[in-house]
């Protein structure tokens, strides 16, 4: 399977793109919070952002979801800020731009290039919504030399519709969080409360465009939709009803990784509700939410 984005590279609509992305970069729309930060002229969008792309590292990453990591490894680039402001972000120094260099589209293309050298099983652009242009124009630039990877979208969930329209046809692997069930939850932990509504449109566009997932003879991702849900404790999360959700509205073979790696980390100790890790019997009853759902609607 070709990778999505080298048929548009060919005929000419992967510049187009760029070219139509560019005019969300300043004054900054690129984000559901719609800050229209000048950041061509020096401004820095509410995430933090400013004109060029930042990251605070990349490498092979093993610790991936398997289909992402297969015997090279998932090639992650990971971008600096976030359109978010979880209060138990595990990598807020990233997240937060404590731990940042700034990248030029030659050098980001370089990257890519660099991972793809390495053997790395995919192109895994980690928190990219904010840095779309920029990456879309280094990803032009890494065509030129040769790219051909599979390219992930691995963001907070937290995405613009008509954005992600404009990326239809060029990513292959989207993986998305699914956070918040409760408006009012996602303002107390996020500080913003329209997560719910604004998820769950993000995740049935990006099913429209790739479908569920697909996996070559060896295991590996090939294209298609992967969700990441974090349990919460206390069940904060509504992790039952955005398994319902998932089954119901986006597809009920969905594949989920329902993570309980939840700890209180950054500001969580501020909230002593979650100010503890998952129990063994929050994570089954997640579990569970997410079987009993996809059965259900499987008989529909």
């Amino acid at each position: 399977m070709t990778a999505n984005y080298l048929t548009l590279y060919r005929t000419g609509k992967l510049h187009q793109k760029i070219e139509q992305l560019k005019k969300d970069l300043s004054p900054c729309n690129l984000c559901p919070r719609e800050c229209g930060a000048k950041r061509l002229e020096g401004e820095r969008g509410e995430c933090g952002a400013g004109e060029q792309a930042e990251i605070s590292g990349y490498s092979p990453h093993f610790g991936e979801e398997p289909p992402l990591v297969g015997r090279g490894g998932s090639g992650t680039i990971f971008f600096a800020y976030c359109s978010l402001r979880c209060v138990f972000c595990q990598n807020y120094e990233t997240s937060r731009g404590i731990d940042k260099s700034e990248v030029s589209g030659e050098e980001l293309a370089g990257i890519m290039l660099r991972l793809q050298a390495m053997d790395c099983e995919n192109v895994n652009l980690v928190t990219p919504t904010h840095y779309v242009p920029q990456v879309l124009e280094a990803l032009e630039l890494a065509c030129e030399d040769g790219l051909h990877l599979p390219l992930v979208y691995n963001c907070s969930g937290y995405e613009k519709l008509d954005i992600l329209r404009k990326l239809d046809g060029v990513i292959d692997i989207y993986m998305p969080d699914i956070k918040y069930a409760n408006a009012e939850i996602a303002r107390k932990y996020s500080r913003i409360s329209d997560y719910p509504a604004v998820a769950k449109e993000a995740l049935k566009e990006m099913h429209r465009q790739v479908g569920d997932l697909v996996l070559d003879k060896k295991g590996v991702a090939l294209q298609g939709l992967l969700i990441r849900h974090l349990v919460i404790p206390g069940g904060a999360a509504g992790t039952a009803e955005l398994m319902r959700f998932i089954a119901r509205e986006v597809s009920p073979t969905s594949w989920i990784n329902i993570m309980d790696q939840y700890y209180p980390t950054y500001l969580a100790y501020r909230y002593p509700e979650i100010a503890r890790r998952v129990t063994p019997k929050e994570y089954e009853e997640a579990i569970e939410a997410a079987r009993k759902a996809s059965q259900e609607f499987r008989l529909l």
